[in-house]
């Protein structure tokens, strides 16, 4: 699956409920169509970027939300600044820290952000997404033992030098479908198969796919259904 740069044209028209057979995938790299534009950010989104302690760190989020902001608004007709977030409760625990929505929409949608990257989901049902810069190899050693033990054996069937990269593809498979479910890291790594292969494994009520990403990263997105067919933008 390839996403749709961020900054490369003009945004999207509103979204139409039921008008769309997969989730719309964009992609930030760098701060591209963002700048001059944290206005559009909440008192509370201010407040995280400044607390960052690196500017680089700083200007990423920035950057992220920003893109979140405008694609948020030209979906659903708003001014960037005037879309209310806020976060659905846990499945795990009830509490208020739970996938991010927006308040009275019916559009879901889920950010994550890596390096130099951000990559943005938005569909009619719950989805999640994640991207990641490729792990140094006492990474994937210290953490294979805790996937889902198929995953695990897989890992281990694998070359020494493919071994990263097909570590890199389970961890962002996994990470999407837990943010799409929103219990995020409350489940434990082994609960859910999502397989290391070339091929994501989809779990019961949910369809996992790759994002093409670009060398260094691997990324993935997760929709919440029986097998829909993922929209490519254009």
């Amino acid at each position: 699956m390839r996403p749709r740069p961020f900054g490369d044209g003009p945004l999207p028209g509103p979204w139409t409920p039921g008008g769309s057979d997969g989730p719309h995938v964009w992609l930030l790299r760098g701060a591209d169509g963002t700048g001059g534009h944290e206005h559009v950010l909440d008192p509370g989104e201010r407040d995280r970027a400044a607390a960052f302690v690196h500017p680089a760190h700083r200007e990423r989020y920035v950057a992220a939300h920003v893109a979140l902001r405008r694609l948020l608004g030209a979906y659903l007709g708003r001014a960037p600044q005037d879309v209310a977030l806020v976060r659905e409760p846990c499945p795990c625990c009830g509490e208020p820290h739970g996938r991010p929505a927006v308040a009275g929409a019916p559009l879901h949608f889920n950010l994550s952000h890596a390096g130099d990257l951000a990559l943005l989901a938005f569909a009619d049902v719950p989805v999640g997404a994640d991207v990641e810069q490729e792990p140094r190899a006492s990474v994937v050693a210290d953490v294979a033992g805790s996937l889902h033990p198929r995953e695990a054996a897989e890992l281990r069937a694998f070359p020494e030098a493919e071994r990263v990269r097909a570590f890199a593809r389970c961890w962002t498979r996994k990470e999407a479908y837990l943010k799409g479910t929103g219990t995020g890291l409350g489940e434990s790594l082994s609960v859910t198969y999502v397989g290391c292969g070339e091929r994501p494994a989809s779990p019961d009520g949910w369809s996992v796919r790759d994002v093409e990403v670009g060398e260094g990263y691997t990324a993935a997105v997760a929709l919440a259904g029986a097998h829909p067919r993922a929209q490519r933008r254009r």
